[in-house]
């Protein structure tokens, strides 16, 4: 039987913004399959953010730092800009981490891994199962939640719920969800 390949290093790519405990979760289950875990922190220009790229960069960090449960010395959190396939091939990774919540997230996960598998056959996608009471969980819910004026506390570190209620006392809530 044929050694199997350990890969030391993985990338864990999204836009986290804001970082959830669902992210969290993934991010600590991937430090028991991989020595190492690339946060790449994602700018699609297309796409609108709360939180400047490097805004997300600093909280994650300090997440992590305040975080006890993770393993700071065995993460790096980075900007991504470009393709992600590029940037894996950049540092030598051979493993792109991709969170699913739901059946629903799958089909789009499983376009974004053979398109990039397509592009490097040689970089494998693992989709991580999030636990199962952060199933419901989005940074985009979480915002609306949070703009309304709603409890996020067990749904994001303290650190993100004070920077969301920054941003939300200075607006108006009269809006309603759902």
């Amino acid at each position: 039987m044929a050694n199997p390949i350990k890969y030391k290093t993985a990338v864990y790519p999204g836009s986290f913004d804001p970082v959830t405990y669902g992210h969290l979760d993934v991010l600590k289950r991937s430090l028991n399959i991989f020595d190492k875990v690339v946060v790449a922190v994602a700018c699609n220009k297309k796409k609108p953010y709360l939180f400047e790229q490097s805004a997300r960069i600093e909280l994650i960090n300090a997440v992590i730092k305040e975080d006890g449960g993770i393993d700071s010395g065995r993460i790096n959190v980075v900007g991504l800009k470009g393709l992600l396939v590029k940037y894996v091939e950049s540092i030598n990774a051979k493993v792109i981490i991709r969170g699913l919540r739901a059946v629903s997230d799958f089909e789009y996960e499983l376009q974004l891994a053979t398109t990039n598998r397509t592009l490097n056959p040689d970089i494998e996608t693992i989709f991580m199962m999030t636990a199962e009471k952060y199933s419901f969980l989005s940074s985009t819910i979480v915002k609306e939640i949070s703009r309304l004026g709603g409890d996020i506390s067990s749904m994001v570190p303290s650190i993100i719920a004070e920077e969301l209620s920054k941003i939300y006392s200075k607006g108006e809530n009269d809006e309603t969800l759902m």
